[in-house]
């Protein structure tokens, strides 16, 4: 009996083993086996997606800044289109335009990601976490997201809750090769929030607001130069 259990481990072992490589190999050659990872659930379907999906990874905190001012592919840029735009209205002596009141019923994202690649629905979202605390997302055609690759120069549309209207600090961590942070303070409505943001400077932009003494999430933004 102890020896039958040993071996059944080792052979459950050897399986896991060899899916690892085989999905490993997969990942290098910039795919993903969307087929053996079918989920009926929709929750796990989104999650296991974003999990299988090769994302950028740039060398942030290592010593040595050339790749900041590199230009990089279309093809980088092409997971996050759908979050930013090319043309709009700069903003002026602030980070964020002024908060405008949003209505959620109007534009429903379909799913929503956190900065670790998990995506559930909105409506498994909206149900599982708490409305007392505040959210910081940016908007996509038919998503929001809390981690985007994007050009120089282009523009987002972010999104803000906060459970109670009121003075919001909004804060800015530009990292290049050194590193700078911006404060700003808004007027909060109660509730979604809508604003922009330019990604006017390269680097990696983080992103979070303070209402009622409460911190939100960290949107982070890597901005780089388009070849």
């Amino acid at each position: 009996m102890k020896y039958s259990k040993i071996l059944l481990c080792m052979a459950a072992f050897a399986a896991c083993l060899l899916i690892g490589i085989a999905w490993g190999e997969d990942y290098l050659n910039g795919g993903y086996v969307s087929s053996s990872r079918a989920n009926p659930d929709e929750g796990l379907a989104g999650m296991l997606q974003w999990l299988d999906t090769p994302v950028p990874n740039f060398p942030w905190y290592t010593t040595g800044g050339s790749f900041y001012s590199q230009a990089y592919s279309y093809t980088t840029f092409s997971p996050f289109t759908e979050y930013y735009v090319t043309a709009g209205t700069p903003v002026v002596g602030g980070i964020i335009s002024n908060p405008i009141k949003f209505n959620i019923t109007q534009k429903t994202p379909s799913r929503v990601y956190y900065g670790a690649g998990v995506g559930l629905p909105y409506n498994q979202y909206a149900s599982t976490v708490p409305s007392k605390t505040n959210d910081l997302w940016v908007q996509g055609a038919a998503n929001w997201t809390q981690y985007v690759v994007s050009p120089v120069g282009t523009w987002m549309q972010l999104i803000a809750y906060a459970p109670v209207e009121g003075p919001a600090g909004f804060y800015e961590m530009i990292q290049t090769d050194t590193t700078s942070s911006k404060y700003w303070t808004y007027q909060f409505n109660q509730g979604y929030n809508t604003m922009n943001f330019n990604a006017d400077q390269v680097g990696r932009h983080m992103l979070y607001f303070v209402v009622n003494n409460q911190p939100s999430n960290v949107v982070v933004v890597d901005v780089f130069a388009q070849a």
